[in-house]
């Protein structure tokens, strides 16, 4: 018994050693559970839209877009994460390339940018086609009345070759005869004050010769400017390809041989040649004499500047080398200053008397007799305009314009610019009863004063009253009862033929009651020129242009 307690005991003592240990293990494995903190779930992760940088806002009659962005944001910036790292090792050729787990990398949410094209609905691809091919779809008749229009405004060069570089529709249209029968080609290849490349001369003459064969078939009308080499070539070209060449003008130019006249006078296919124009060009008179010497009688227009060189050319057409010219007209340069003109006049009526229209510009006439001594002459009885403007004072008198205009009946246009010496007695004796256009002001470059009054000037407009269209009076020293006289028979004649609508009475002496006769009259009246009138008030010295203005005018008055 007493074993069986020993035993007893001892089992005992080792179930309680036994919980105890337990315990202690339970006790320690609670306060380790009590340190370690449990994990969260991960959450799936969801993608969203990316965030828009405008929001769209509805009024009453429009959508307003506000845009999120703001000046620190950068839409733009670039997604750095998720590249290759290259790193170079020294001494060895090889690049190693760091190989990394691929992590799933959501890009960066980027805010948007408001274009139009956003707004508006995606246009299908047939219209992107369709808006793309436009201009190659077009008719060739349309694309060249487009064209046509252009050169009208514009000149063919160097639009048509530019043009031609667009596609072969328009290549084609640009190529058509009609558009090239009127060219103006000015200097262009090189800048002023340098001298021309054997290079560049080839070129300049590669793309003449390639105009005139495959573009100047059917021209017209040529213009040459400020060319200073290669002139002879080009005329020599145009006589060779050119068959319907009616006009050429030089402006400008200079190294104009003999060599350039005598290729046309060679050439067959330029005898439809009817105007030459060489002003301000630096030209070999010879030449151009012998020219018209030979084929003067098909020439119609010649313009040409007066120089010590060419009177021969005046001379040359005197003498009855151009009979059939009808437009004649000798220049010089405004800064030029005093140039005098001899001409024989009875000699000019002799050897032109076709002659249409006769312009001595910035020119002073000298009048001469001639060696015969024989001054019988049927006048310019086909005159319709005459021309003897000069900044200067010209001694132009009335005996000297009725030799001129004796017989010239259908005169049109009198321009007498200059003329102090003429007088309102002298032109109401020209035989012409139909003049529209009197230009009888004084313009000086210089300081000349002319203090001589003149009388007379109700004889001129009593003469033409119900013809005259424009009328210049400018710095003419008439007084102020002839100015309304004057006035008054231009009020009176107000016929739809003869109504006057340009008026230029600047430096005048006229008053207002003459002023408020010749404009209530005058119901077409578009220009008036009122400066400098010292009998006005000081509101009212002014020009006008347009009919509200001078109607404006009126009621002031």
């Amino acid at each position: 018994m007493e074993d069986v307690a020993a035993a007893v005991r001892i089992t005992e003592n080792d179930t309680d050693t036994s919980r105890s240990l337990t315990a202690s293990t339970v006790k320690r494995k609670s306060d380790s559970l009590r340190d370690v903190k449990p994990k969260k779930k991960k959450k799936p992760k969801v993608s969203r839209p990316p965030r828009l940088g405008y929001t769209v806002e509805q009024g009453e009659d429009m959508l307003l877009i506000i845009s999120n962005t703001n000046q620190y944001d950068n839409i733009w910036r670039p997604n750095l994460k998720g590249r290759n790292k290259n790193k170079n090792i020294k001494g060895k050729t090889e690049v190693i390339q760091t190989k990394k787990k691929k992590k799933k990398v959501f890009p960066r949410k980027k805010k948007l940018l408001i274009t139009k094209a956003v707004l508006q609905p995606p246009l299908n691809q047939e219209s992107k086609d369709s808006f793309h091919t436009w201009g190659q779809s077009l008719p060739m008749e349309v694309l060249v009345n487009i064209f046509d229009m252009v050169v009208h405004q514009d000149g063919a060069l160097p639009f048509l070759c530019r043009v031609a570089r667009v596609c072969q529709l328009w290549n084609a249209a640009s190529a058509s005869p009609t558009l090239w029968r009127s060219v103006s080609m000015g200097y262009c290849w090189l800048e002023p004050g340098k001298t021309q490349l054997p290079k560049t001369e080839l070129k300049i003459r590669n793309t003449v010769n390639w105009l005139a064969h495959n573009r100047f078939s059917q021209l017209r009308d040529f213009s040459l400017n400020h060319w200073k080499r290669n002139v002879d070539h080009v005329v020599e070209v145009l006589s060779q390809c050119c068959p319907h060449l009616h006009s050429l003008k030089l402006s400008y130019c200079t190294g104009v041989t003999a060599k350039a006249f005598q290729s046309l006078a060679e050439s067959s296919s330029c005898r439809s040649l009817k105007t030459i124009n060489v002003q301000y060009s630096e030209i070999q008179v010879d030449g151009f004499v012998i020219f018209l010497e030979n084929y003067g009688s098909q020439i119609r227009e010649i313009l040409f500047t007066h120089g010590p060189k060419n009177d021969r050319l005046l001379t040359a057409i005197s003498r009855g080398c151009c009979p059939e010219l009808q437009l004649l007209e000798i220049n010089t340069k405004l800064d030029s200053g005093y140039c005098q003109l001899p001409i024989c006049i009875q000699a000019l009526q002799n050897g032109c008397p076709k002659l249409k229209t006769f312009r001595m510009l910035n020119v002073i006439p000298v009048p001469k007799m001639t060696r015969k001594g024989s001054s019988c002459t049927s006048g310019f009885p086909l005159l319709e305009e005459l021309c003897m403007a000069t900044t200067a004072v010209s001694f132009m008198t009335d005996q000297d314009l009725t030799k001129i205009l004796y017989n010239s009946t259908k005169l049109r246009v009198l321009d007498l610019r200059g003329c102090s010496r003429i007088t309102a007695t002298g032109l109401s004796t020209l035989p012409c009863e139909e003049l529209e256009c009197l230009y009888w002001g004084l313009y000086f470059n210089r300081n000349v004063t002319v203090s001589l009054s003149k009388k007379g000037l109700h004889l001129l407009s009593q003469k033409w009253s119900s013809t005259l269209k424009e009328l210049d009076l400018a710095n003419q020293l008439f007084s102020e009862e002839d100015m309304e006289i004057a006035m008054g028979h231009l009020a009176q004649d107000t016929g739809a033929e003869g109504t006057l609508c340009s008026l230029n009475i600047s430096g005048t002496k006229i008053t207002m009651p003459a002023l408020r006769l010749i404009i209530g009259q005058s119901t077409a009246l578009k220009y008036l020129n009122l400066t400098s009138c010292r009998h006005l008030p000081r509101g009212l010295k002014k020009l006008y242009r347009g009919l509200e203005e001078i109607h404006q005018l009126l009621e002031i008055l």
